[in-house]
């Protein structure tokens, strides 16, 4: 693997994927070797389509928060009897920000409720790092969702007075 895709993915953390042409989501991972795991599914983070992708985009950022690599990874979705989950499933929970239970229970409860644990390999030939990458920087508008409303102004109790 490439130096900078190399040191970007076992500082990860936090990685902007997306599935073909849609639109990349921030996901919190964790670096496994030389590739990502991810958790995606009911209860847990949305990404539209990637658990039944075989490829997504992975785009990684670098000390300083800026996009420094960008590569195309093949998707493994791993098999909740199997023993890379075994493996993975307890180190990921582990890691989860705000869990309700123990690890064990959470690693049970992405098993009974259909979570997808992924892992992205990325592909050395897809690697597009620091000095290469466009000068586009990939922002766009929010995408409307519920969570979004508009907010009242705040109650006063006692009149403000104005200088």
């Amino acid at each position: 693997m490439s130096g900078v895709l190399d040191e970007a993915v076992k500082k990860a953390s936090i990685a902007w994927i997306s599935v073909g042409d849609g639109p990349a989501y921030a996901l919190w991972c964790m670096p496994v070797e030389t590739s990502l795991a991810v958790i995606t599914g009911p209860g847990e983070q949305f990404a539209a389509g990637l658990a039944e992708a075989s490829r997504a985009t992975v785009r990684l950022r670098g000390d300083h928060g800026g996009l420094i690599v960008r590569t195309e990874a093949t998707v493994t979705r791993l098999d909740p009897a199997g023993e890379e989950w075994a493996e993975l499933a307890p180190q990921l929970a582990g890691k989860r920000l705000n869990a309700s239970g123990s690890a064990e229970e959470v690693v049970a409860r992405w098993a009974a409720t259909g979570c997808a644990l992924l892992r992205l390999t990325p592909v050395e030939e897809t690697v597009v790092a620091t000095p290469d990458l466009p000068d586009d920087p990939g922002t766009a508008a929010p995408r409307e969702t519920p969570a979004r409303i508009e907010a009242r102004k705040p109650f006063r109790l006692h009149k403000v007075v104005r200088r």
